[in-house]
């Protein structure tokens, strides 16, 4: 049974990467897993920057302290989220944070199922790693990134693995 899943449990965090471009194609259906994403209220705050451009990976690489992997990555998928339009207006509450992030990971399991390695790369909810994202990428100010995926064709290999712990697992009522 566990075979039916286990293109979810190879998605591991690939940070080295042949020089090979990612084709166009490749990235459509990135893109269109990453909207598949379930999102509260149907709202879909997301909005996506994608940039191939080598001078930019590199500069990238430099601006966010754990990006070095994008001097090798030929994709760099920049989620973001617009807080305004996330949020309800029943209570007045925004799960951007939420939307995007199940965006970042359907991106993420479709990289894998397409035979690329990524990594997700933090910047929110440190907000000088925000600011420095925006400035860099210009990104206007209603709009808050919520993380970078390095992707690329991987030049390394990595065993499955699903981090399960049977102890973490509780019935009815939270127990331990």
């Amino acid at each position: 049974m566990e075979e039916k899943i286990n293109w979810i449990l190879k998605r591991r965090s690939i940070r080295k990467f042949l020089d090979k471009p990612v084709e166009e194609e490749k990235i459509d259906l990135l893109m269109k897993a990453a909207m598949a994403a379930p999102s509260a209220s149907n709202r879909q705050p997301w909005h996506f920057i994608v940039v191939t451009e080598r001078d930019k990976l590199d500069q990238l690489s430099e601006i966010h302290p754990y990006a070095k992997m994008l001097k090798e990555a030929t994709l760099c998928v920049v989620v973001c989220g617009d807080p305004e339009e996330a949020t309800s207006k029943n209570s007045g509450l925004s799960y951007w944070v939420q939307d995007c992030s199940a965006a970042m990971q359907n991106l993420l399991l479709a990289v894998t199922s397409l035979d690329l390695g990524g990594v997700w790369l933090g910047v929110h909810p440190n907000e000088e790693r925000e600011k420095i994202i925006k400035d860099f990428l210009k990104i206007p100010n209603r709009i808050r990134p919520l993380g970078l995926a390095a992707i690329g064709y991987p030049d390394e290999e990595k065993e499955a693995n699903t981090h399960y712990k049977k102890e973490r697992v509780h019935r009815e009522i939270f127990e331990g």
